[in-house]
């Protein structure tokens, strides 16, 4: 049999197996159909991958395409920045207000404007995380996962009352909710009970239907943020970690947890977990209620770096870089177990806008910055000098996520039937993070100078190259994906 291709001589790594044994991968029709030693040449395409690392591609769960740039524009550039580092599928989040399409209305009239403008552009392939909004977009839910294939949800805990940047008198207006309505706790229970009724609807799909929350809570960050303004003893990152305290964290994860306990949801995801008190919130939540399904989600921003070895004001994000003890705590949990998936949260902001005319001043500064190119080669780094195991990574980065968001029968193993999306690691091979480097057109990176301990050498979607020698390839042949996706 003459395969499309054949990956030769590498070392496979797969979730849940210890060793990575060195062999080949056959791909057909876009395809992993066999994995094993000695699978010969004959193929259309033979890669010789020289002993390197072969992860499944990362399934980059969280991501932000078109929150600062125009939607059609980031889906080409940000794309190309997974790509650059492995990841083959990008899981971004949208909603409506302003940023993103800036506008408001049903996801009837919206989301088919989100499709028009990434259609075609996207070098991997990604999905639709959305926003309940206001009240009419829960009773959208069921046409949204029937029609459209959209199976997660997000609720932003702190929008109600707290800005995106800091502290706002005006979410209403940037929610772009109807008059009388209120993003608030109540809000948040009855997108929870929508969403439950949803599952119970489509029980064959109920495990890929989830709820993802980010947990902070908007009235202590409102009160820190102007306690720190006052004292002035603080500044930068520093003052911005001050400003949005680890227990504003902890409080929001037990707020959520409780709902969904009392709404008897039980597929809950808490993002992006950035400090030891919010983990630890998260554990006991998981002990308090064993029948929620919780999944805990940290960023590869809060593992590599803290508000003194970041670069500067650009390392302003949601919630914030925390102090080192918190980057060792979080590090704790990944090696624990307790860590579900890393992320890269990658939110392309450019350097004008990011920073505006004051480069020190962290509350005026956007909050967000990219970083999908640097999740994988990071994580294994870092990870393997920890000693993180292979297998594990993979689960973190690909397998995991997958299985969460209705991707599992076909992302997130190197195993025949899955897709052939492949990231070619070397795992020994560090650089120094460079944002002239980067496929992303933001300009700058809290990475900058960062030495990162492994380097992503090629990418392959669906047995397709798209990124190696250092360039992204080919034209852009990333797709839409409808979920819960068949194998």
């Amino acid at each position: 049999m003459t395969h499309d291709l054949i990956l030769r001589n590498v070392r496979v790594v797969r979730p849940g197996v210890d060793d990575a044994p060195l062999g080949d991968i056959a791909v057909d029709g876009g395809r992993v159909t066999a994995v094993g030693p000695d699978l010969g040449t004959d193929a259309r395409e033979v890669v010789d991958g020289h002993g390197q690392l072969a992860f499944p591609g990362v399934v980059d769960a969280h991501q932000h395409w078109g929150i600062y740039n125009p939607l059609d524009e980031d889906t080409a550039t940000e794309s190309r920045a997974c790509a650059q580092g492995g990841v083959t599928t990008s899981l971004t989040y949208m909603r409506t207000g302003q940023y993103y399409l800036n506008t408001g209305g049903p996801y009837a009239e919206f989301f088919p404007r989100v499709l028009e403008a990434s259609e075609g552009r996207s070098y991997v392939d990604y999905a639709f995380h959305l926003a309940p909004m206001q009240a009419g977009h829960i009773d959208e839910i069921p046409a949204l996962v029937d029609e459209h294939g959209v199976t997660s949800f997000k609720i932003f805990m702190f929008y109600g009352s707290h800005g995106l940047h800091g502290r706002s008198n005006d979410q209403n207006d940037f929610l772009m909710i109807p008059e009388g309505e209120r993003y608030d706790i109540a809000h948040f229970e009855f997108v929870m009970r929508g969403i439950q009724r949803a599952r119970e609807a489509r029980p064959d799909i109920a495990d890929a239907i989830s709820l993802s929350l980010h947990c902070e809570t908007a009235e202590i960050m409102t009160a820190y943020t102007k306690i720190v303004e006052q004292e002035g003893r603080l500044s930068g990152l520093e003052a911005y970690s001050a400003s949005r305290p680890p227990h504003s964290e902890g409080l929001a994860v037990t707020i959520a947890s409780y709902l969904a306990h009392e709404t008897g949801l039980p597929t809950i995801n808490l993002l992006h977990l950035s400090s030891g008190k919010a983990l630890e919130a998260a554990m006991l939540m998981a002990q308090t209620f064993p029948h929620v399904d919780f999944r805990r989600e940290v960023t590869v921003g809060h593992l590599l770096a803290d508000i003194h070895t970041a670069d500067g004001v650009g390392g302003k994000v949601n919630p914030p870089l925390r102090p080192r003890e918190d980057v060792e705590a979080l590090w704790r949990h990944v090696l624990a177990g307790d860590v579900s998936w890393v992320v890269s949260d990658h939110a392309c902001c450019k350097e004008a806008t990011k920073f505006g005319d004051d480069h020190e001043d962290v509350f005026a500064a956007k909050s967000g910055f990219g970083g999908t190119e640097y999740l994988l080669p990071g994580l294994v780094g870092e990870g393997l000098k920890r000693g993180l195991p292979l297998s594990r990574i993979a689960e973190l980065t690909s397998t995991a996520p997958a299985q969460r968001f209705g991707l599992g029968a076909t992302k997130g193993d190197l195993a025949p039937g899955f897709d052939a999306d492949i990231a070619l690691v070397d795992p020994d091979r560090s650089w120094v993070v460079d944002p002239a480097d980067s496929e992303s057109t933001q300009e700058y990176t809290p990475f900058r100078g960062l030495e990162i301990g492994s380097t992503v050498t090629r990418t392959i979607l669906r047995g397709r190259t798209v990124f190696a020698d250092g360039k992204v390839v080919g034209e852009p042949t990333g797709q839409f994906l409808r979920r819960p996706t068949a194998s």
